[in-house]
């Protein structure tokens, strides 16, 4: 059995901190938040880094908030994952030498090659301090819900490979098209052959931007289980306050105890299971990481 570590996406949800029931009122600071979190859980997935593209001091003040053995995993920026990107969402720099694009939006495919290089030399950079402390397990791409499988995009996930080379990474997809039929050995195949780490999710079930729960590894260094809740009604709910509003979801004992069992199962495959909640609503996803490990240590 490897070792199981549960955490949560992200420790500073708008709601999260609004909702009062996770943070003592004494830990009212980016600080003192990350200190008590990190007393309360050994891993973290850092939600941010998805949005802009972390800066080397702050990576490096997270790995001197927390204690020697707690783990980060790193979500990928978003225009690495092909989403749609505003151009202020670059760094600064990057940005004024990008100059005026004609659409609202710039994605990867049409990014210039010295942009790119730039993006990713940044990324990099700014994950740096996570990696010389020993504290990043994984970096997590959680690709578009339009990246669909198909050779061009495979050749983007090798490129995000090369580019992170000596670094983990964790694949979840968001079209199903990557685990129907044949296609699901394919990827798998395809995952092991790299070594990459197959991210098994949680998720409503029947919306085309979702995939099944394959629980696979592909990797013996790494699995991730990551669990979105199981609110159909608002997964693609339009006119939401909040993207956590989508994850308002709170798992019941008996979801979770089945859940421990697959997830020990899992466990007897890989050097180090993760199990991250993304239910991230107010304080769901601490409240159930918390009931998980009290199942899974019993």
């Amino acid at each position: 059995m490897s070792r199981i570590l549960v955490g949560t996406a992200s420790w500073t949800d708008k709601t999260l901190i609004a909702s009062g029931r996770f943070y003592p009122p004494k830990d009212n600071t980016p600080e003192g938040r990350l200190r008590y979190y990190a007393s309360q859980f050994p891993l973290v997935e850092v939600d941010s880094s998805y949005y802009a593209i972390p800066e080397a001091r702050v990576a490096q003040l997270w790995a001197e908030r927390t204690p020697p053995s707690f783990l980060f995993n790193v979500k990928a920026f978003r225009l690495l994952t092909g989403h749609q990107t505003a151009p202020s969402a670059l760094p600064k720099d990057i940005a004024q030498t990008l100059g005026p694009i004609k659409t609202k939006n710039l994605y990867y495919k049409d990014a210039p090659p010295e942009i790119r290089a730039a993006v990713w030399e940044r990324f990099r950079e700014g994950i740096a301090p996570l990696r010389a402390s020993g504290k990043l397990v994984a970096v997590h791409f959680q690709f578009a819900p339009w990246v669909a499988f198909h050779p061009r995009n495979m050749e983007h996930i090798d490129e995000c490979r090369e580019r992170l080379r000596g670094l983990q990474l964790s694949i979840e997809f968001r079209n199903k098209t990557w685990f129907e039929g044949k296609h699901a050995q394919r990827t798998l195949d395809f995952e092991r052959e790299r070594g990459l780490a197959n991210v098994v999710v949680d998720e409503p079930q029947g919306p085309a931007n979702t995939i099944p729960s394959v629980w696979e590894v592909t990797t013996p260094k790494l699995a991730v289980v990551r669990l979105h809740g199981r609110n159909h009604g608002t997964w693609n709910q339009k006119g939401l306050q909040s993207s956590a509003e989508r994850f308002n979801y709170d798992y019941n004992t008996a979801e979770l105890t089945d859940l421990a069992g697959m997830i020990r199962q899992l466990g007897t495959q890989a050097d180090l299971t993760q199990v991250i909640f993304n239910n991230n609503y107010e304080d769901q996803g601490q409240r159930n990481a918390r009931e998980l490990t009290r199942l899974l240590d019993a």
